[in-house]
């Protein structure tokens, strides 16, 4: 065990934590901040708090306001400083941080307003710099920060320090690096309005806090948290500096630390407790590293990549190939609801019932298609029951023109004068709906008539998709989740309202197999709570008799793919049906070509699922199974 702490420590040089997930990790840090609130009450003395904005510290702010109001949390002895804001930012746009923090902690607690100090992004420009030193000189005046909170940026940056800022900076003004502000684009209209400046304090000014806290929440996070936490001190990831501060700890999920070396590949730091779904991680991992198939790796193979111990302890390495062989070859199959008539002690689905009743739940209008379109098509071709149910409308995803040509359609239309019984009320509704999109501001919120028409085109564009791929109408469900609507790109948490009317649908199909949205990569985050409505879901009907013959497969969507070795079921697509799922992806116009929030993948959502697609059948044939054009991957939840 020592031997295993040394070699950690010399892996890892920061602390870090792994949660299950970021509702446990945030409680944890909010409880950390809580105590030390308290701590300072009871001595009569403040305390200085550094804070974030992002996605990341929201649950963590959510957790405080919570024990605020039913603890008696008082943040009256408590001194805030925001990390950055945008430049220029109006303090009440809707991206401004000002109005971010006010939504998610300040407008909830009886913090004293002259104790809140965030970045003013309305100076003159010829005033920040010494506006910037100002800002510094205050928090040394107060005694420094005692606890920052800090994201980080896909470019390794903490604040708005991007790659080659040094350690010796001050809060200034920065330019913003084209990845930042491609990442920022999903809370703005469009990349013309994303800023290219802000304010942020300096690397030197966060070291400067006696404890620092970083967050890191899914896997789109992975690659930089390991280069910040294992890798050199480098400016081209700031913040590898953290590196240098005594009391720096990272906060992350298991998706963010699937990169870390303890996770990826443990064996090369320590002992290992081998069970079959580590030696399955083990043997794909040397076949990669080797460039051989599985059963092609000998015992040599296995010495010299620091897997002596598996073959010691457990087995020959024939023995272990065939076993890792058997269990990748089982994954695959062309019936994903089940083989009729067919031994299943070796498939991924139960044969039984030949015949199954399926909801396939999508957390956007065009998930489904995307992430699953070849297993969708072939449950309905099986004879499958097969139901798809839309969580959210998509309606923030729609560009002003698109809603624009409709609504420009259904006036003349009304103008033909084939609509005279509602001509007046249309026309009014069309001349409200034009005004406004006119006349619409960067940051304006779209007013509901708008969001009525961009919800209406999501909803025609996936009604089309889904009877492409042979469903009836009765069988295509919007349910339009409360959560979602809140006209802008942040959303509500999930709600009783959310999950009972998953809930209802669930009672009234009563399936045998439900297939979500596993993606927690998902830059946007409606991926996680539709997942997390469908789990409270399952969990209010645990009781069901049906519910215990109801399976749910997981399925990834446009941003990553399983790994190899978390796969329970793999569906093989021919070129045919590859081309058939491109058409039905195809029936979503609005998201072509350049679709709001692509992500930072500039390829059109199609190309993105059959390259995805394609590369899972390579990995496949590289590890010595058969060779298809494409497979669509899935994991079992086991409650």
């Amino acid at each position: 065990m020592d031997f295993l702490k040394y070699q950690l420590k010399s892996v890892e040089k920061i602390p870090t934590k792994v949660w299950a997930d970021a509702r446990e990790g945030s409680k944890h840090v909010a409880q950390t901040i809580a105590l030390s609130i308290r701590q300072r009450q009871q001595e009569g003395e403040h305390i200085v708090l550094g804070l974030a904005t992002g996605s990341s510290p929201i649950q963590v702010y959510q957790e405080l306001v919570r024990m605020h109001k039913e603890e008696g949390l008082s943040f009256k002895n408590v001194i805030t400083f925001n990390l950055d804001e945008y430049y220029p930012m109006k303090p009440d746009a809707q991206q401004s941080y000002v109005r971010f923090m006010r939504e998610y902690l300040f407008d909830h607690i009886d913090i004293k307003k002259e104790n809140i100090h965030i970045p003013d992004g309305t100076l003159p420009i010829e005033q920040v710099e010494e506006y910037c030193r100002q800002y510094d000189k205050k928090i040394e005046l107060l005694g420094g920060i005692d606890i920052q909170l800090l994201g980080i940026g896909r470019t390794g940056h903490i604040g708005f320090n991007e790659p080659g800022s040094w350690d010796t900076s001050d809060t200034r003004m920065v330019r913003l690096d084209a990845l930042t502000r491609r990442d920022a684009l999903k809370d703005f209209p469009s990349e013309e309005d994303v800023p290219y400046r802000a304010m942020t304090m300096g690397i030197r000014s966060i070291l400067r806090a006696k404890a620092i806290h970083l967050l890191a929440w899914g896997q789109h996070k992975a690659e930089v948290v390991k280069k910040a936490v294992e890798d050199e001190i480098t400016p081209s990831i700031p913040s590898s500096f953290l590196q240098k501060h005594p009391n720096t700890r990272f906060h992350v999920d298991t998706g963010a630390a699937e990169n870390l070396t303890k996770y990826e590949s443990p064996w090369l730091i320590g002992i290992c407790n081998w069970d079959d779904d580590l030696i399955c991680k083990a043997v794909i991992w040397l076949s990669q590293k080797v460039g051989k198939p599985i059963l092609k790796l000998t015992s040599e193979d296995y010495n010299e990549h620091g897997l002596s111990d598996l073959t010691l302890e457990y087995a020959a390495a024939y023995e272990i190939n065939i076993k890792i062989f058997n269990r990748l070859q089982h994954t695959i199959t062309g019936w994903p609801g089940g083989k009729p008539n067919a031994d299943d002690s070796t498939r991924p689905e139960r044969a039984k019932p030949a015949k199954k009743r399926v909801i396939i739940f999508s957390p956007h209008p065009d998930d489904d298609v995307i992430s699953m379109g070849g297993t969708f098509l072939r449950l309905v071709e099986q004879g499958h029951d097969v139901h798809v149910a839309y969580q959210t409308s998509g309606n923030i995803a729609v560009h002003d023109y698109d809603a624009l040509r409709f609504v420009e359609f259904l006036q003349e239309y009304n103008d033909s004068g084939a609509n005279n019984g509602f001509k007046d009320e249309l026309d009014k509704k069309y001349k409200k709906i034009l005004k406004f999109l006119n006349n619409k501001k960067s940051d304006e919120m779209d007013i509901a008539d708008v969001r009525s028409v961009k919800g209406l085109i999501r909803r025609g564009e996936a009604r089309a998709g889904a009877r492409y791929c042979g469903l009836d109408d009765d069988h295509i469900h919007f349910l339009d989740l409360p959560f979602y609507e809140t006209g802008r790109t942040r959303k509500n948490p999930v709600g009783e309202d959310d999950v009972k009317i998953i809930v209802d649908l669930m009672e009234k199909i009563k399936p045998h197999q439900v297939f979500a949205a596993g993606d927690l990569a998902d830059p946007h985050g409606t991926h996680r709570v539709c997942l997390d409505a469908i789990f409270m879901s399952f969990e209010k009907l645990k009781e069901e008799s049906w519910i215990k013959d109801c399976w749910l497969w997981l399925y990834r969507g446009a941003w990553h793919e399983w790994s190899t070795h978390e796969i329970e079921m793999a569906v093989p697509i021919s070129p045919e049906q590859l081309l058939k799922k491109r058409r039905a992806i195809f029936m979503h116009q609005s998201q072509k070509d350049r679709p709001p929030f692509p992500g930072n993948d500039e390829r059109e959502f199609w190309q993105r699922a059959e390259d995805r697609n394609r590369e899972s059948a390579h990995i496949y044939r590289k590890l010595g199974l058969a060779e298809y054009e494409a497979i669509e991957a899935f994991r079992r939840w086991k409650f």
